[in-house]
């Protein structure tokens, strides 16, 4: 059985979105199993977050750490065990695994309600770690399930729907776990029934989840998780795009950890809220999140959009940075209800900034899942996932210790919010200097839908695995931009040498590997270099484009293909790919009526563009008369 990701059909495409999902088996009972896993988690949680909070006086316990210890009691497993939860999903069918773990689930809550019934917190707390033990080893399964059921085309729409799930399901898990524990006399009963009730649906739609072939079936198990847990990290850092991306991933859940362990003290002691008031920021948190998740299929159109990386960074400290200011009024001396809340000066900034804040950390997290998911190696998919997981529970016990630290040294909760949002922005600046393809995708993505208004027809056809040769005609510069913006992966360009020279173009292009090549007559050095680089490229499995003509069209029209993607080819068979850019002649980056990029009026600002790519053509009957033909038949 071939372990590679099912290709999505071109009609499907075009008609279905990612809700479409839920009604499909290979999706609703794994989303709707996850779903109920991650209410439960956090029912639990924050019920006894709150429990300790406002209703017990424990002097070994104060409140304003309750909710930092009970996150860090959590995620401690995933730094222990992750490392061997990673070999078990990927030595074993995943569906299989997944029954285990909610069988599990059902025997920790049992002891938890008895926990609850005493109001036994020492007890309480070791569910919390055995809860984060049993979330441990669902998560690699989780995200190394989702590559071998969804196409590319779908991964990203199927990764927004499960982050969108999973932080409906912190909402309602908290919603209900601070209404249900504010019950006079009978909360706790009703916790542990709705926590019992919870793990048994789990486990009904875990039974049918599909069956998911184990992907490494001849793994043998270390159980040393330290030696295990190095070996991981060392598998992760072979692909260097991967490994930072999921240092990315673990800065996310780094900063969303200072914000959800400190909601409860926000809400009391800076808020001057009640119970009630900390599930409305957990509301208005986790509908912000979800709202992102879900946006990134569409602004995305269906690939993996890392472009959408900086963007949601970007949002992510402005509101992180805004909550402070709108958050530093004294609170009432009373703690008051949802309803006194809202009337008062300034609480609805605080929940618009707390509703964006979410919102852009959802543009953040999906793509960097996504792309973590489709370029890791299917027979090592859940160890790397375990890895991620590894270094996320890294990050989110240092958050709390830099939380709990800052506390102690007498910031009040919305300079710790000041500081993470500043540090956000120092970090993530760090994280796209390491990875430029997010910048490339960034600027791509900018220009593609606030310069121009960027349509792709027939993008099925640019390979999404696998080596292939683009043929372009060239009409501005700004062609190789749009076309970073229409593929789902990384493009080298071969350009000529000259734009290099270019300013902010040419660091562009730079930063973005693209090829300089010179005519041979010019710069023999330069010429041979520009081949050799190029079928190294393809020889790696990589997306090479060439602009055939030889330069910028002068007069619009499409000039003579040039002989340079038969010497391509000669050395390197592939399949190539004819693209043909739409109505670009005219623009600002264009040569019509002189220099290009030298009037800058010469075209409005989001005029339509657009761009047509071809079936591939096979390497042996490719001509440069018949590469024209097709590009110009795109093009009538």
């Amino acid at each position: 059985m071939s372990l590679a990701p099912p290709r999505a059909d071109p009609a499907l495409h075009e008609r279905a979105n990612q809700f479409s999902l839920l009604t499909q088996r290979r999706f609703a009972p794994f989303f709707w199993t996850q779903f109920l896993g991650a209410g439960n988690d956090n029912l639990f949680k924050f019920a006894l977050t709150v429990l300790v909070t406002y209703q017990l006086q424990l002097a070994w316990l104060p409140p304003a750490q309750a909710g930092v210890v009970i996150g860090a009691l959590f995620i401690l497993p995933f730094l222990l065990f992750s490392a061997t939860c990673g070999q078990l999903a990927d030595k074993f069918e995943k569906s299989r695994l997944m029954r285990f773990t909610t069988s599990l689930e059902i025997a920790i809550m049992a002891l938890a309600t008895l926990g609850l019934l005493w109001q036994n917190v020492p007890l309480l707390l070791a569910c919390i770690f055995l809860m984060g033990v049993q979330a441990t080893l669902f998560g690699p399964v989780k995200y190394a399930y989702l590559p071998q059921h969804l196409g590319e085309r779908e991964l990203t729409g199927g990764n927004g729907m499960v982050e969108m799930g999973t932080f409906v399901a912190i909402l309602l898990g908290n919603v209900a776990g601070g209404l249900l524990i504010s019950v006079p006399e009978v909360g706790r009963h009703w916790v542990a029934f709705a926590c019992l009730a919870l793990a048994v649906l789990g486990r009904l739609t875990a039974q049918s989840v599909p069956h998911s072939p184990a992907t490494a079936p001849q793994l043998v198990i270390n159980w040393n998780p330290v030696s295990e847990t190095w070996r991981n990290l060392k598998l992760a850092h072979g692909n260097l795009t991967v490994f930072r991306s999921m240092l990315g991933i673990s800065w996310m859940w780094f900063f969303g950890a200072v914000f959800l362990s400190l909601f409860p003290a926000f809400a009391k002691e800076v808020l001057g809220g009640d119970e009630r008031v900390a599930s409305l920021l957990l509301v208005v948190f986790s509908i912000g999140i979800g709202t992102g998740a879900l946006l990134c299929e569409k602004l995305s159109r269906r690939h993996v959009e890392i472009g959408l990386v900086p963007f949601g960074a970007i949002g992510m400290s402005v509101f992180a940075i805004d909550l402070y200011f709108s958050s530093r009024g004294a609170p009432p001396v009373a703690l008051t209800g949802i309803g006194e809340f809202v009337q008062q000066p300034g609480r609805w900034r605080v929940m618009v900034d707390l509703a964006l804040l979410a919102l852009f950390a959802g543009l953040y997290s999906v793509p960097m899942y996504a792309l973590v998911q489709s370029r890791s190696q299917a027979t090592h998919r859940a160890r790397i996932i375990a890895a991620n997981n590894i270094l996320n529970a890294l990050f989110m016990i240092v958050s709390a210790v830099m939380a709990g630290g800052l506390l102690i040294a007498g910031f009040t909760v919305p300079e710790i919010f000041l500081v993470t949002g500043i540090l956000n922005a120092l970090v993530a600046a760090y994280v796209f200097l390491l990875v430029p393809e997010y910048l490339l995708r960034f600027t791509a993505l900018l220009v593609a839908r606030l310069m121009y208004r960027f349509r792709v027809r027939g993008d099925e056809h640019i390979p999404t695995t696998g080596a292939a040769l683009l043929v372009c005609n060239h009409v501005s510069f700004v062609d190789p931009i749009l076309l970073m913006a229409a593929s789902p992966r990384p493009i080298r360009f071969v350009m000529n040498h000259r734009i290099f020279a270019t300013p902010v173009l040419g660091w562009l292009f730079r930063l973005a590997g693209a090829i300089p090549v010179a005519p041979r007559s010019e710069h023999p050095q330069i010429y041979e270099r520009a081949f050799a680089e190029v079928d190294r490229a393809l020889a790696e499995g990589e997306l090479v484009c060439i602009f055939p003509e030889g330069g910028l069209t002068h007069d619009g029209s499409l000039q003579p293909f040039k002989a340079g993607v038969i010497k391509i080819l000669q050395r390197r068979p592939v399949p190539v790919v004819p693209l043909a850019l739409h109505n670009l002649w005219g623009s600002f980056f264009s040569r019509r009526d002189g220099a290009a990029m030298s009037r800058p009026f010469r075209r409005g600002v989001w005029s339509r563009v657009g761009l047509r790519a071809g079936a591939p053509l096979l390497p042996a009957e490719v001509t440069p008369a018949l590469l024209q033909q097709r590009v110009q038949a795109l093009l009538a």
